[in-house]
């Protein structure tokens, strides 16, 4: 069927229509599944799982029914690219409902309060006397269910693990409810007569519940001290996620990845150690390295001044186009002791570098570890992949070439990206002292132990104190700063696999910059156009630069590799 008969047919039918230009597609998709996950906010939804379901499988329908030979190269990619993400989020879905199933037991009336929600969306008429009645109900069930989950408790019944993800549900059913309730209080009189009282009385109830789950069993108080809580997803998700991310490896395979990265890592910390006079013990000349921090007050100007050096050799060496508003464009800023819980040294926040150092209200232990885990060789490299060319210069690019290509991010981009300019610029000879090379080496240490211990924990074998330990004794770092990566590695901030993404997605992008340069493209062709891609899977981007062989089902292959220099 030709490509317009076949659009005006799948109008007609309700279906998206799948026509040439993918990119006027890939739009449309993400602005009407963003209108989906707006319209259904609330937790635990069926509905909402079942109509982003139908929305994604009414779009797989479509592109099954459309001429894909008949799209250019990037068209191609994108019809790939948004079959990729739809069959993603279905194996989400099922994910979700596979959770939420595990936590009902701990929240049985949550479908009440969804359902309120959801009748009010639609305007459904509003009983104010049987509505008072529901929320009488709530309020009964969730105080049986505290009594019960105390006994529970005393007996060790209880899983920190799942009432620490009930409550913060709970947390989200509450403004769940508070929404709900606000909408119709004084503006309906007679509700108000009817469900004031039991609001109040209800809402007090959900709220020590909430805070029971969260602090009584999972043990989170707010405290330094407090437990670290994970939630692991196992082998089988790990896989899932795998094949979401277009990488055909299992985690055993990027654990063994890893590992050999480590050892080639560990045999150039002794080689710097030695030109420091340490010998082979590289643990001792790591803790030289972190007596080299600035005095209180000069992280900033620091950063500042490395930041300028990463531009300069970049622009020496001719390694990518650095437009001047993307050189103009970005600043320092200095994270709070709270935040520093879980960023003990930096990230990207767009257009910033947010950067840690000690602050007055910590305590004094605090503060040495801080100062030492943000001396000048660690600060150089993560400098330059915050900022240019990591982060700051592949965002700026990324949205100015291909924005509508966002909703397919991925950290093994992301991240990957910055990981190839750290072993690009050690190739180059960026780090010019055995200080630097310390510097430069314990953050790809760090890279290779994040795989092992996020892994490991994901797959059941490793607990958060297990973690701890690994990254102070493999990776040298301060307990501080190891518990810290650990609260942020298995908390819900970020996707299980996104520890991997680093090394992962850089010794993709590695494997590729070595085969394609220099004998097809020069250094900054290569980087120019990786940044005009977007940030889209590294197995699509070997797609759009290779003459690779495209179908509607493509998936890749096994293109993740150790580096040269690891060997």
């Amino acid at each position: 069927m030709p490509v317009l008969a076949l659009t005006l047919a799948l109008v007609a039918a309700g279906r998206p229509a799948i026509g040439t230009n993918m990119e006027e597609l890939v739009q449309r998709y993400t602005t009407d599944l963003q209108g989906i996950d707006r319209y259904y906010d609330v937790p635990l939804s069926e509905k909402g799982w079942q109509r982003r379901e139908e929305f994604e499988k009414g779009w797989l329908q479509s592109l099954k029914g459309s001429d894909f030979a008949a799209l250019d190269r990037n068209g191609q990619v994108d019809y790939i690219l948004l079959r990729n993400h739809a069959e993603s989020d279905l194996r989400d879905i099922a994910a979700q409902r596979k959770k939420a199933a595990q936590i009902r037991k701990l929240l049985p009336f949550a479908d009440k309060i969804v359902k309120l929600e959801e009748n009010r969306w639609t305007l459904a008429p509003l009983d104010p006397e049987a509505a008072a009645g529901e929320i009488d109900d709530i309020r009964h069930e969730a105080h049986q269910l505290m009594d019960d989950a105390k006994s529970k408790l005393e007996k060790k019944e209880l899983d920190p693990s799942l009432a620490f993800r009930a409550s913060k549900t709970l947390g989200d059913l509450r403004e769940t409810f508070q929404r709900w309730y606000r909408h119709y209080d004084g503006y309906k009189p007679l509700f108000s007569w009817w469900c004031e009282k039991p609001y109040t009385q209800c809402s007090k109830e959900l709220e020590a519940y909430e805070r029971f789950l969260k602090e009584d069993v999972a043990g989170q108080k707010g405290g330094d001290d407090d437990p670290l809580i994970g939630d692991p997803i196992g082998r089988e998700a790990l896989i899932d996620d795998l094949k979401s991310e277009m990488i055909d490896y299992t985690p055993e395979d990027l654990i063994a990845i890893a590992e050999h990265e480590y050892d080639w890592c560990q045999k150039e910390m002794v080689k710097a150690s030695q030109a420091l006079g340490c010998g082979d013990d590289w643990k001792k000349a790591l803790e030289l390295v972190k007596k080299d921090h600035v005095p209180p007050g000069e992280q900033d100007d620091l950063i500042m001044a490395q930041g300028r050096e990463a531009v300069q050799f970049v622009e020496d060496h001719d390694l990518v186009t650095l437009e001047p508003l993307c050189k103009e464009t970005w600043r320092v800023q200095m994270l709070t002791s709270e935040q520093q819980k879980n960023w003990p040294f930096a990230f990207y926040g767009g257009q910033h570098m947010a950067t840690s150092y000690p602050l007055p209200d910590m305590d004094h232990a605090t503060k040495q570890m801080s100062m030492r885990g943000n001396n000048r060789h660690f600060l150089r490299a993560v400098t330059f992949h915050e900022l240019i060319p990591g982060h700051h210069l592949q965002i700026y690019m990324s949205e100015r070439y291909r924005p509508y290509r966002r909703v397919f991010s991925t950290p093994f981009f992301i991240e990957g990206w910055a990981l190839h300019w750290e072993m690009l610029m050690w190739d180059l000879g960026f780090a010019q002292s055995p200080e630097d090379k310390i510097g430069m080496l314990f953050w790809r240490m760090h890279r290779c132990a994040r795989i092992v211990v996020s892994l490991k924990f994901h797959l059941g074998q490793m607990t958060p104190q297990q973690m701890i330990d690994y990254l102070v004794d493999r990776v040298g770092h301060e307990r501080w700063t190891a518990t810290s990566e650990v609260r942020r590695f298995i908390g819900d901030m970020y996707s299980p696999l996104y520890q991997c993404a680093y090394m992962i997605g850089g010794l993709q992008l590695r494997a590729l910059y070595k085969e394609l340069v220099p004998s097809k493209m020069t250094v900054k062709q290569f980087h120019d156009t990786v940044l005009h891609l977007g940030p889209i899977p590294m197995e699509m981007v070997r797609a759009s630069l290779t003459e690779a062989k495209l179908s509607p089902d493509f998936v890749g292959g096994k293109h993740v590799k150790a580096s040269d220099s690891a060997h």
